[in-house]
């Protein structure tokens, strides 16, 4: 057994050699820049970083912050609506195309195509759909139904909402393309069974085949929370975080923070905790699916 080891270790050495200029990049951006941002956040950096410690006064006047508080509100009404509708739609769309429905390809082609464009592109077209001069509003006016009204991103209450409907537009064909792979991944079998057991087709679903595809959903949860926490782009173009701070959330808060206020110490900080809501996502995810597999093995 330990005559093997040296020679698995020098297996594939060109493929680990080659790999090492990329593994030292990694870990000088990502983990030193990581490192980096960590450290600053407990500096009094303004324009430029500066070692001048101050604690944990960053944080606090963070928290302390109302367009802080807004934006995680803002993050936390996004989030949970995107989770929720985005898993429903999508795994519907992927049950009906599962069907071998005629032109397969075509409607999941089209279905997908959101997903290949910018998140800024996607934000300018719903912004047009939702103005209410000569977008849906206007058309159903212009239809007969004067009294008709829908301007979801002119009303702070709601504005939320409206960016939500251009995040589902583009996110539900990824999630429908997972559950469609993880749906052709299920075994004919359970099916026949199934029928011939006389178990209706939505009880197939919940109770046999979805507990089967518990790997694409956490894949797919992993995906989608990290592309929440993270939405920048979409508010940018679709209501620059208006009106007012209405459709504020944390990215966009350190992005002014560190170059629009010049305020890297408050951007750092908040950055930081965008940070931990990650990790906190990612780390459970990788000791359940890495730490069991090996613990399996």
């Amino acid at each position: 057994m330990a005559s093997k080891r040296p020679n698995q270790l020098f297996r594939n050495m060109n493929a680990k050699v080659s790999a090492i200029p990329m593994i030292v990049t990694a870990l000088f951006v990502f983990v030193g820049g990581t490192a980096w941002t960590i450290v600053y956040s407990f500096t009094k950096s303004g324009l430029l970083p500066r070692m001048k410690w101050i604690g944990l006064d960053q944080y606090e006047r963070l928290w302390g912050t109302k367009r802080w508080l807004i934006a995680i509100e803002n993050l936390a009404i996004y989030g949970l609506s995107m989770l929720i509708l985005v898993f429903v739609i999508g795994f519907i769309l992927a049950a009906l195309i599962d069907q071998k429905i005629r032109f397969e390809n075509t409607v999941r082609t089209v279905i997908l195509y959101p997903y290949a464009m910018s998140f800024v592109v996607t934000g300018l077209v719903w912004q047009w759909i939702l103005n209410p001069e000569f977008g849906v509003q206007n058309i159903m006016r212009g239809l007969g139904w004067e009294s008709f009204t829908f301007d979801p991103l002119y009303n702070a209450e709601i504005a939320i909402f409206g960016v939500l409907i251009a995040g589902l537009w583009q996110g539900s064909g990824l999630v429908m393309v997972l559950m469609l792979a993880g749906l052709r991944g299920i075994d004919q079998e359970v099916w026949k069974a199934s029928r011939v057991d006389g178990i209706p087709a939505w009880k197939t679903y919940i109770f046999i085949v979805i507990p089967m595809m518990r790997p694409v959903f956490i894949t797919t949860l992993v995906l989608v929370v990290t592309g929440i926490v993270k939405v920048f782009d979409l508010i940018v173009a679709q209501t620059g975080g208006g009106p007012g701070i209405a459709t504020e959330v944390p990215a966009k808060y350190v992005y002014d923070m560190m170059f629009r206020n010049n305020n890297l110490g408050q951007g750092f900080a908040a950055s930081t905790m965008m940070l931990v809501t990650v990790a906190i996502i990612v780390v459970p995810w990788a000791i359940l699916e890495f730490g069991g597999k090996k613990n399996n093995g």
